[in-house]
């Protein structure tokens, strides 16, 4: 299976390493280190029909300073920043491209469908607005909204997390809990079948608007003044409305994925 397939796995687990990241750099700043650089491997379960499980290497980019940040595939700006409340304005990568060839022939046939019928899903960009209350005693919570800026899916999406780091011992945990909410136009574009593809035949099927729970838990731990390395595990529970696709998985009602990873602080 081709690389672009493994863009998903990407796109999710950069996105987890925000939150860490974002407490690390908090910690970075007091010591005047800004930037950091690192590497992580990510591996994700089946989702879409005939995949098998993902491995996928990749790096990170961070950067926290006075307003300007970037975090993995986010570069932002905060408009409002303050001990408690953050409102910040951003552009992101959503690297949720599928090429048709990662489908597995003989699963999609199961499902009445062609594979050399499918289009690819491509990459896109987003931006957006993110708001977040952190309250040390109580955690921190996040509201996210962003939007396809590029016309790929002409959709949207908001989530909503909240999160709780606590120590033991050395290490950082950062248990999380949320919920993402897909407009029918992003939806359709990922879960569903496309226009061009019904007109050839392929099955209409458009799972709408959908909300997708998740859950996990990351693990940080400094090794020495510079380093610091990152775990995490990560579930996706997706609704009815998309397992019930003839692009996804038999069976696939929760999707796990876990990460490992090291960063550098200059």
């Amino acid at each position: 299976m081709k690389n672009k397939n493994a863009a998903r796995i990407r796109n999710a687990l950069l996105l987890l390493l925000i939150a860490p990241f974002s407490t690390q750099a908090q910690q970075s700043d007091e010591s005047g280190n800004d930037w950091g650089l690192g590497v992580g491997v990510a591996i994700r379960d089946t989702l879409y029909a005939g995949e098998t499980n993902h491995v996928q290497a990749f790096p990170y980019v961070h950067y926290e300073g006075e307003r300007f940040f970037i975090k993995g595939p986010m570069l932002g700006y905060k408009i409002v920043k303050g001990e408690i409340f953050t409102l910040s304005g951003f552009v992101a990568a959503n690297l949720n491209s599928v090429d048709a060839d990662d489908f597995g022939v003989a699963e999609l046939a199961l499902n009445g469908i062609d594979r050399n019928l499918l289009e690819d899903r491509k990459n896109a960009a987003d931006a957006g607005l993110s708001a977040s209350f952190n309250i040390e005693s109580a955690g921190e919570f996040e509201l996210d909204i962003r939007g396809d800026i590029t016309g790929t899916s002409d959709g949207y999406q908001a989530s909503l997390d909240y999160r709780y780091p606590f120590q033991v011992g050395p290490v950082t945990l950062i248990p999380g809990i949320g919920v993402t909410a897909l407009a029918d136009d992003t939806a359709n574009y990922y879960y569903g079948t496309l226009s061009k593809e019904v007109s050839r035949g392929v099955v209409d099927y458009k799972p709408g608007q959908v909300t997708i729970p998740h859950i996990g838990i990351t693990a940080v731990l400094p090794m020495g003044s510079k380093w610091v390395g990152i775990a995490g595990l990560n579930a996706d529970s997706y609704p009815a409305e998309i397992t019930d696709s003839p692009l996804i998985e038999d069976e696939t009602d929760v999707v796990p994925s876990f990460f490992i990873g090291a960063i550098r602080n200059f």
